[in-house]
């Protein structure tokens, strides 16, 4: 019966996640952070951000494998796909639904005033996670040295995923010096599926299965990485135009949850609905399968004094971006009076003395959109 209300428990919350996640990992696993750790004390914070530093060393959308990594240490295997599914199903089911709008009549409906509202509100968001995963990141001034060393080359440009294992090499490398002692060995698994989608000659429904699927195996980075690889896998080859795989990433981007939902908007392009579902199953079944590999290992990890520095380096890295992350989505989100006033309204509902959840923040961040959009 315990294991039946957990389950529960772990769909309820998970979908609610997945109907109100915008904004993007960040975003995602700031909100994450807050219903887990903050709200319902599922596990430390030192925890979380173990599995968010680990999950940044394996391929597909980090957020969504954080919910799958939660759904494991509530409810183990059963509680993986629980969470990594019902965060996933609304926003498939709402980027099908554009798809099929955009496939019979050509055009989208105008989301321009929600979106006004709702990244305001995610930066109050991104920014209250950040402090409260900052504080438990930095244990030490070597820590600290190494988060503004990342946050700078992120500033940069730097890839995010090269900061994150620069990041852990280099404070790893450091803190086994400083300790003079070698933990357990470990080494972590990774596979790769690869099958070539020359072998299928046709655009059917199993290629674009594999297509998919090979793309979640590979797939490290933001929307953007995304874009390239289904660029060269169907805009090379003439399946899709660019035009068309903008509009698609651009509705990944606008609806809730994981922006890999792209996958669903794509395949109904390619296929109709049956070409929607494969792709569905093939960019985010490589998650399920590497989370559920890696999550019975991180104990390990945190057991060999080797390891604990390189994890401790990841996890301050990873804090980095997100900071990093936060003010590149300001500068191009607070650019009028409309957007700064409706993050200050946001902040405020974050750091006030009644702090108001994520969910009810972009609720309200929404409407505030609509409304002045309306002025």
């Amino acid at each position: 019966m315990e294991s039946k209300n957990r389950l529960s428990e772990i769909a309820r919350l998970f979908f609610k996640l997945g109907c109100f996640a915008f904004g993007g990992p960040a975003a995602h696993i700031a909100m994450m952070e807050d219903e887990v750790v903050t709200k319902r004390k599922w596990m430390s914070r030192e925890h979380f951000l173990d599995l968010m530093g680990a999950t940044n060393l394996i391929p597909g959308p980090n957020s969504t494998e954080m919910t799958m990594h939660c759904g494991y240490e509530r409810a183990g295997w059963k509680g993986l796909f629980v969470a990594g599914i019902c965060f996933i199903f609304p926003a498939v089911v709402i980027t099908g639904f554009l798809a099929w709008l955009y496939v019979a009549y050509g055009s989208l409906p105008e989301i321009a005033p929600f979106i006004k509202g709702i990244q305001p509100a995610v930066l109050a968001i991104i920014a209250s996670a950040i402090l409260k995963l900052g504080r438990k990141a930095v244990k030490n001034w070597e820590l600290a040295v190494l988060g503004i060393l990342i946050l700078s080359v992120s500033l940069w440009g730097i890839n995010e995923i090269i900061a994150l294992l620069a990041g852990g090499i280099i404070g790893g490398f450091y803190f086994y010096l400083k300790r003079k002692t070698v933990g357990a060995k470990f080494v972590t698994p990774f596979f790769l599926l690869f099958v070539s989608a020359e072998t299928i000659s046709k655009l059917t429904t199993l290629k674009i299965f594999w297509t998919f699927l090979k793309v979640g195996s590979i797939l490290y980075g933001s929307g953007y990485v995304l874009f390239a690889y289904l660029d060269a896998e169907l805009v090379t080859n003439g399946y899709l135009t660019r035009p068309e795989l903008m509009e698609a990433i651009g509705i990944g981007q606008f609806t809730p949850g994981p922006v890999l939902s792209t996958a669903t908007f794509i395949g109904y392009q390619l296929g109709g609905f049956g070409g929607a579902i494969v792709a569905t199953l093939g960019i985010f079944l490589p998650s399920f399968l590497f989370v559920w590999i890696l999550n019975p290992l991180i104990p390990r990890m945190q057991k060999s004094k080797l390891l604990r520095g390189f994890l401790d380096s990841v996890n301050v890295a990873a804090v980095a971006v997100m900071l990093a992350v936060l003010f590149v989505m300001g500068k191009e989100a607070l650019v009028d009076w409309q957007s700064i006033l409706i993050a200050g309204i946001c902040t405020a509902l974050v750091f006030g003395v009644k702090k108001f959840s994520s969910v009810w923040v972009i609720v309200i961040g929404i409407m505030l959109g609509y409304i002045l959009h309306l002025l």
